[in-house]
């Protein structure tokens, strides 16, 4: 898909577009998807399902501005990881700041815990790992997930999205083996423009996925 034949119906048809342009990836030893929840877990189930790949999730959640929150300051992952933006002419006060990390941070863990049952993660050593969401404005969740997954060692890492800022794809060269960015329309201003139909995902949505994955893939295997 081009600029020009945008919107998106919705992110699960964006998935399906994205899974065509890793479809090199089908059937490599140790592939794994990853989704970033929760908009990018319809889409990674889209592309775990055309690859014949494990799909989980890999939490991260977005710093927002005090009192304009759809603006990211940064974002954190887990592992301790913290990617911070400039903020060229922001007053916040360093209390603000971390009122938000605190508040994310738990977050974050109810996230975790929830969308998984109590199941650890999928080890990431040594594997093709696929990190998938639903676009890329800022690109401040990616970095951070880059960084965490990074950590845990995998033998190559790509990035995939259906839609992004052609600036934020470029930036984030050096931090992934791959970059996969379906569409890369200009002027970008917010992902949600560029979906028909771009409801905030839920968390029964996310689980309902997550486990419709694990038996799709668990067929697949036999």
């Amino acid at each position: 898909m081009t600029a020009d034949q945008l919107p998106y119906h919705d992110r699960h048809q964006a998935g399906r577009v994205l899974a065509e342009k890793l479809e090199h990836y089908r059937g490599r030893p140790g592939l794994l998807v990853l989704a970033l929840p929760r908009g990018g877990v319809a889409v990674g189930f889209e592309v775990a399902c055309a690859l014949q790949a494990p799909l989980d999730v890999f939490v991260v959640r977005k710093l927002g501005y005090p009192g304009h929150e759809e603006y990211a300051m940064g974002a954190i992952a887990s592992g301790g990881v913290r990617v911070m933006n400039p903020l060229p002419g922001a007053n916040i006060s360093p209390q603000a700041i971390a009122a938000v990390i605190e508040r994310e941070q738990v977050e974050l863990v109810r996230r975790e815990q929830l969308y998984r049952s109590q199941r650890p993660g999928v080890p990431l050593r040594g594997r093709t790992v696929i990190v998938v969401d639903d676009g890329l404005a800022t690109g401040s969740t990616m970095r951070a997930a880059l960084l965490a997954i990074r950590q845990q060692h995998p033998a190559h890492l790509v990035v995939a999205v259906p839609v992004g800022a052609r600036d934020t794809c470029e930036a984030l060269q050096d931090q992934a083996d791959e970059i996969v960015c379906a569409a890369m329309p200009e002027p970008f201003r917010a992902v949600g423009l560029w979906y028909e139909d771009f409801p905030q995902a839920s968390d029964d949505e996310v689980r309902t996925l997550l486990e419709q994955a694990r038996r799709e893939h668990a067929h697949d295997a036999r």
